[in-house]
């Protein structure tokens, strides 16, 4: 009987330099960094330039991306017309898949055959940047239409953090702020084969383009069971109300069996270790906007939840909370997860084809046995095609 690892559970099917989880220490290492370390000291462009290009960057290179990514800041007439042909209804999530492949559709126009469409490392990195300069655009765009307000261009005095913001609020928030957003994108960075990183090195090793993957990618983010996750918390909050109601909701769910979502990870068996940075984050937050019932309420299921089941919270728990006294709309936060995340998906693109093989795994079959239809005849040149010892095709 085969051993089916369903989900791939517990299988290695490739190396990768970009990131690991240190058993040791309980650690998400970028580069061989801790991720808290990163959070802490640097700015999101020097840790996308880490993920890139293995090394964190001399104040010269942080400069010259810095410049590439201003210079590409802005959201182009003709995307922003796509985006409005997105039902305003429609999850925000769908206008950035959509964008991206009109990006990428624009980009490749006049490359060729498909047989080209894998590009050089150069030719990637720079789409790469591209992609990293665009989608905060994007995504600020998404919520003011959604909210009925124009588009807020651009800042070049700003970072890319504070950028993000004053493109998304028309105003530049307290540092606080800024700092707090800072280090959530760089936590949500990159996490090695999680289910959408994983489909853009498939995506990948079939020699498609790098648009190709990253849209493939925000298809399996926008599944609840990954990226969704942080929108569900904050479902959550809104529906338990206060730090009161957290027994006799928390009752109510696991009668029902409900999966309690910012809650337990594959990969972590001590807890998520990216969640004391982002909490720490959430408490200036809270601090900042004079909120301690988001705290109390965040104590009071995180302890209940953790006494009764022994689960620990994952990044999304906080980052929900976090992004919603920032003024994010809930339905922003999986967009926000995808502004960060194609740092980690370009550098897994750029590790993929570097020394690529296609990805193509077997599965065990549990279906019918042969059959044939009744009065069904094959021709000659069909039977004959059936006894050559060739292997299928795909």
């Amino acid at each position: 009987m085969t051993d089916i690892k369903k989900g791939l559970a517990g299988v290695v099917v490739d190396y990768t330099a970009v990131s690991k989880v240190n058993p040791e220490t309980n650690s998400l290492l970028y580069r061989g960094y801790p991720v808290q370390e990163l959070a802490a000291t640097q700015p999101f462009e020097a840790v996308a330039y880490l993920l890139w290009n293995g090394e964190l960057p001399t104040d010269v290179e942080l400069a010259q991306l810095r410049a590439v990514e201003r210079q590409n800041r802005a959201l182009p007439a003709d995307v922003r017309a796509v985006i409005d042909r997105v039902p305003l209804d429609a999850h925000p999530m769908d206008e950035l898949r959509t964008a991206v492949s009109l990006i990428g559709a624009q980009d490749l126009a006049g490359s060729g055959s498909v047989l080209d469409a894998s590009g050089n490392p150069e030719e990637n990195l720079a789409r790469s940047v591209r992609l990293f300069a665009v989608l905060p655009a994007i995504v600020a765009y998404g919520q003011r239409r959604r909210r009925g307000l124009e588009p807020v261009a651009p800042r070049d005095d700003l970072d890319y953090s504070a950028n993000f913001l004053w493109m998304t609020f028309g105003e530049v928030p307290d540092d606080v702020v800024v700092d707090a957003f800072n280090r959530s994108m760089i936590l949500y960075a990159e996490h090695s084969f999680n289910a959408s990183t994983f489909t853009a090195r498939v995506i990948t090793s079939t020699l498609s383009d790098l648009y190709s993957a990253v849209v493939g990618a925000i298809g399996a983010l926008k599944g609840p069971l990954h990226g969704g996750a942080n929108e569900a918390v904050l479902h959550i909050f809104d529906e338990i109300g206060d730090a009161a109601a957290v027994n006799g909701w928390l009752d109510t769910a696991l009668a029902e069996k409900r999966k309690i979502m910012g809650f337990g990870h594959r990969v972590y068996k001590r807890g998520d270790s990216r969640v004391p940075t982002m909490k720490a984050a959430l408490d200036t937050l809270v601090n900042h906007y004079d909120r301690p019932d988001v705290a109390a309420l965040y104590d009071a299921l995180e302890s209940e939840f953790v006494a009764r089941k022994g689960i620990y919270p994952n990044l999304d728990y906080p980052s929900g909370p976090a992004y919603n006294l920032i003024g994010f709309d809930t339905l922003t936060f999986t967009p926000l997860f995808v502004a960060a995340r194609v740092t980690g998906w370009t550098s897994h693109i750029l590790e993929q084809l570097a020394a690529n093989a296609l990805i193509r795994p077997l599965s065990e079959y549990n279906g019918a046995d042969e059959r044939h239809i009744d009065g069904y005849v094959a021709d000659e040149a069909v039977l004959a095609a059936s006894e050559r010892p060739e292997e299928a095709a795909g």
